[in-house]
């Protein structure tokens, strides 16, 4: 048989040795392995030989080839064993891989592409046929080439990020650590009053603050905040505000004053929102602002004086389960200047209880979209009414999440419950 069809074929003088790219060539049949190396290699590809399949999987094992033209009927392996088991084998570049064959029917043809070959030429091979059809692998190894650079680009670009997310997601667990130290105990009694508070970021860190202070016997202040957006700019807004109203440095604390040099009292509630929204303003590029429901309480005599500045409206629960939505309103803090914030009272009694909560209760929503809102909240409320402390507000977030199911939290959740014993 003849290994090449009768055309002239024309030489490249200008193809030096090897520049074209490695092939390995593989026949049971040294004459036509001569003839096609002769050809490769006036066209500048640097040619390696193979009797038989299994010595050809040997040199695949030691070196790295651009082509393979291997016959498909050989002793052994035949060409078609070789390509399978060939592409089975951990290839860090793709090789390009013709069959050739005398066999002209589709049906092994469709096979021989199955199982990896790239090309087929039909014996008597055609020279011109044989270097435009290498020519063609060429332009695909190169495509193949450039595609496996930009993937490697890619993979160490995203090792990168990668490792960016990691020392970024590190500093975020250690900020979060850092807020958690922000605010004081779940639960802090005060005589017969406790108050309990609740903070569940939907992030690592969140924009919700919830706190309590007293300045002396039968006094306290409770606050919760919520500032606007979420994340790390929000978190740090929240570390300055427990700043301002710290319940260990009394000396730094907005909400109080000094008297006599002895004693701190507590200012009014419409006046810590007053100077919470100056100071706020005062700052030159700062765009935050924040909802605040504060409130001081006389253990004595059970009042509460509340301010709500655009916070959701505190719900009062009764001894007897009965649950109550109190309030006046007022635009959020750090919005407007000049604004003028007023306090509303509330009368608690003995076993009365009064709950603080962010939007993040009362705006998640249910699976089928629909929001909690005050009356899902207030249902809540007074199926809880037996639980006391914490317990309470565990219920509540547990609810919540029922609700949700298996969907993540959409935004920050907290709440402050103060619980009033009566006077001591």
């Amino acid at each position: 048989m003849k290994a090449l069809a009768e055309n002239p074929v024309q030489p490249d003088a200008s193809a030096e040795q090897g520049t074209a790219g490695a092939v390995l060539l593989v026949d049971d049949s040294r004459v036509q392995r001569r003839i096609l190396r002769l050809l490769l290699e006036r066209w500048g590809y640097a040619v390696t030989e193979a009797a038989s399949g299994n010595e050809a999987l040997e040199i695949c094992h030691r070196r790295n080839v651009d082509f393979i033209i291997s016959d498909w009927m050989m002793p052994g392996l035949t060409g078609l064993e070789f390509c399978t088991r060939f592409r089975a084998l951990e290839k860090a570049d793709y090789v390009y891989f013709i069959l050739l064959t005398s066999k002209s029917e589709t049906g092994e043809i469709v096979h021989g592409l199955e199982v990896g070959a790239d090309d087929f030429l039909t014996k008597p091979v055609n020279a011109n046929e044989l270097r435009a059809r290498l020519s063609a692998g060429r332009r695909i190894l190169g495509m193949q080439n450039a595609l496996n650079e930009k993937n490697q680009m890619i993979s160490a670009a995203l090792d990168e990020l990668q490792g960016l997310y990691d020392t970024v997601d590190r500093d975020l667990m250690q900020a979060r650590k850092i807020q958690e130290s922000l605010l004081p105990e779940r639960m802090n009694r005060f005589g017969k009053t406790t108050v309990s508070m609740l903070m569940k970021p939907c992030g690592h860190v969140g924009g919700d603050l919830v706190g309590v202070f007293s300045p002396g016997p039968n006094r306290l202040a409770f606050y919760n905040i919520d500032v606007s957006g979420h994340g790390v700019t929000s978190a740090l807004m929240t570390a300055r505000l427990a700043s301002y109203l710290s319940g260990r440095f009394l000396e730094q604390n907005i909400a109080v004053m000094k008297r006599f040099d002895r004693f701190f009292a507590l200012r009014q509630p419409q006046e810590v929102a007053h100077i919470l929204n100056e100071r706020l303003l005062s700052d030159n590029g700062v765009e935050e602002y924040f909802t605040l429901a504060y409130g001081i309480a006389d253990l004595m005599t059970g009042k509460v004086r509340m301010v709500q500045a655009g916070h959701p409206y505190p719900a009062v629960q009764r001894r007897d389960g009965s649950v109550d939505f109190v309030g006046d309103g007022g635009p959020p803090v750090g919005l407007l200047p000049g604004v003028e914030y007023q306090s509303f009272e509330i009368q608690l009694y003995e076993g009365d209880r009064i709950l603080l909560y962010s939007d993040g209760f009362t705006e998640s929503e249910c699976e089928t979209g629909g929001m909690l809102e005050e009356e899902g909240l207030k249902q809540m409320l007074v199926a809880g009414a037996s639980s006391t402390g914490p317990e309470v507000l565990d219920e509540l977030f547990w609810l919540l999440n029922m609700r949700r199911k298996d969907e993540p939290l959409k935004d920050d959740v907290s709440a402050v419950l103060l619980e009033y014993g009566g006077p001591e």
